[in-house]
């Protein structure tokens, strides 16, 4: 294969793995697997995880776990749904799973982030605090990371 017909398979694979993140931030409260991400790429689902994580860092299951959870922490600050009903609200299907993911990116259980957070409006633009709220997988190993120049 050529370098040209390489780089042209390339942006045609980034294509596909864009639509594929794409619907997990439009779908993430549906039942979604990798296996169902994998089909509707036209991948096996092992194929789909390594070329996901290699484009974007992160395997498509984590990628949908942040998205779920960032959801589920502006529904903790906004609205009087209980953790439970939060949990089956962005997509979960257990409580524990839920709790336990939730506490892993955010560094802290969702009672606990909701009796800190409750009724804060975010004073800041939507798109800023997107940014700023989104949760991070292994937070303090990003944090000893040293700064690249």
């Amino acid at each position: 294969m050529t370098s040209r017909a390489a780089e042209a398979q390339h942006l045609l694979d980034l294509a596909v793995l864009r639509r594929v993140r794409d619907r997990i931030d439009r779908e993430y409260a549906q039942p979604l697997d990798v296996e169902a991400l994998a089909r509707g790429a036209n991948m096996s689902a092992g194929h789909l995880s390594r070329q996901f994580r290699s484009a974007f860092g992160e395997s498509p299951y984590a990628y949908l776990m942040t998205r779920r959870i960032e959801r589920a922490m502006a529904l903790l600050r906004c609205s009087d749904l209980s953790v439970t009903d939060v949990c089956f609200a962005v997509g979960c299907s257990s409580l524990g799973t839920f709790s336990t993911r939730f506490t892993e990116l955010v560094g802290m259980p969702p009672s606990v982030y909701r009796k800190r957070n409750a009724g804060v409006p975010l004073t800041m633009a939507p798109c800023v605090a997107k940014q700023v709220t989104r949760p991070v997988r292994n937070r303090e190993a990003r944090l000893l990371e040293p700064e690249l120049a």
